[in-house]
């Protein structure tokens, strides 16, 4: 197992901590997380299991830019290869910014639940007059609202709370269709607006889709939630209709445009309409959003002990991946820094890498100046084989994306608000 220790720049840290000036002004929700089979209960890791997740993330900011341009007109910067942040400024002349090589007031608590060691963090809420509850996966790495509809017969439909536009008098067929593509799974169906409420939290005409075809990825055993929720941008929705975090601010329903997340294996909680005091110390560590369309911020460096093989990247804080997913040639940088590393595109798959399940290196993210530890049980995601010295690291590389996905692996270290009113992402210490 890997030890973690922090490091942090005293001066950067002053200018980018400031306190949350919006603290215990929202609602909770609390979240479950449920299994994704990574790692098994003797440690081992689940190869098929690793495989699907990495193709399932690349797929979904696939989905985001092709969005994003139909709604802009404009490709999404990270598909394109400027030098989005000005070259290289850490003095070790390799230029890691040109990337990769391809294109209201509380009213309630309902906690987010966690079936383990798993990538999707679930709570609940109601749609249609009568309301229905529906539990969904919380993602802020995509933007739209879908649940299983009235219309989806098939197998894989079977066991998720079906939403039935006739039995809601607040339901509006918007004559529009929509399909959403996740790695080897999809969706499709007919889209609506409706009333959704998320503990006391009203949005109405809010835009969603009813799923008439569901692929396997999306059965009741491989997809527990009902469906999903998106609290990224407006740019980079399929329906280009507000999400409903966005519909909530704009209908007055929340008196701070933020949100945030505890993701961790107890007292997992989303908090809408600000941050929850309770469950952070100290300042938040905020970083600019780049490009309004994912929670996208400069990442700083990734350090190993006093090394930093990564600088000056951008990255994307996406609540809805497991991993750590990034650009392959930075990938390997990083498990360069880790003696004994290896690539294990044989053993376990292509983006893969391991390392020795002794090794004491340190390893962290920087935002803004301040280094954020990751826990040597997160990064480990278990041994390739009974019996062997060699363990999976959760940093996976791929040739799809030119940017960081930052998700469960990081997001389970710290207290994360995504700030809508100043565009920005804030990272505090747990409590």
């Amino acid at each position: 197992m890997l030890t973690i220790a922090f490091v942090t720049s005293a001066l950067a840290l002053i200018a980018a901590a400031s306190p949350a000036p919006f603290d215990n002004n929202g609602v909770r929700i609390a979240l479950q997380k449920r299994d994704d089979g990574l790692q098994s209960v003797t440690d081992l890791v689940d190869v098929g299991a690793l495989l699907a997740a990495l193709e399932r993330t690349v797929s979904k900011f696939e989905n985001g830019f092709a969005a994003y341009k139909t709604n802009t007109g404009q490709a999404h910067p990270l598909t394109v290869l400027p030098d989005l942040l000005g070259g290289d400024d850490d003095g070790s002349g390799s230029d890691n910014s040109t990337l990769s090589r391809r294109g209201t007031t509380g009213r309630g608590y309902v906690p987010l639940t966690d079936d383990n060691n798993g990538e999707l963090w679930q709570g609940s809420l109601t749609i249609g007059t009568p309301a229905k509850t529906y539990t969904v996966q919380f993602d802020t790495g995509s933007s739209d609202l879908f649940v299983p509809g009235s219309q989806c017969s098939d197998a894989n439909c079977q066991g998720h709370a079906k939403y039935f536009p006739a039995n809601s008098s607040t339901s509006v067929d918007v004559k529009k269709t929509f399909q959403l593509n996740y790695g080897s799974g999809s969706v499709s169906g007919e889209q609506y607006t409706d009333t959704v409420t998320i503990s006391g939290l009203t949005s109405l005409k809010q835009r969603l889709g009813a799923t008439s075809s569901e692929s396997s990825s999306f059965s009741k055993a491989n997809f527990p939630p009902d469906g999903l929720m998106g609290m990224a941008y407006q740019s980079i929705s399929q329906y280009n209709a507000p999400p409903v975090f966005q519909s909530l601010v704009s209908q007055k329903q929340v008196t701070t445009p933020a949100f945030s997340f505890k993701l961790s294996q107890s007292g997992a909680e989303l908090f809408l309409g600000g941050a929850d005091s309770n469950l952070y110390t100290g300042s938040f560590t905020y970083a600019p959003v780049t490009t309004q369309g994912y929670w996208q911020v400069k990442l700083d460096n990734v350090t190993v002990n006093a090394a930093m093989p990564v600088n000056n990247v951008q990255s994307v804080i996406d609540t809805g991946t497991t991993l750590i997913v990034a650009d392959m040639p930075q990938v390997r940088q990083f498990y360069a820094a880790i003696p004994g590393s290896k690539d294990a595109s044989a053993t376990v798959g292509e983006g893969f890498f391991t390392f020795p399940c002794s090794a004491t290196e340190h390893v962290g993210l920087t935002f803004s100046g301040r280094n954020f530890a990751i826990a040597p049980s997160l990064f480990n995601l278990g041994r390739v084989s009974s019996g062997s010295n060699d363990c999976v690291g959760a940093v996976v590389g791929t040739n799809d994306l030119n940017f960081w996905v930052v998700g469960d692996t990081f997001l389970q270290n710290v207290y994360t608000t995504f700030d809508f009113g100043n565009n920005r992402v804030g990272f505090a210490t747990l409590k």
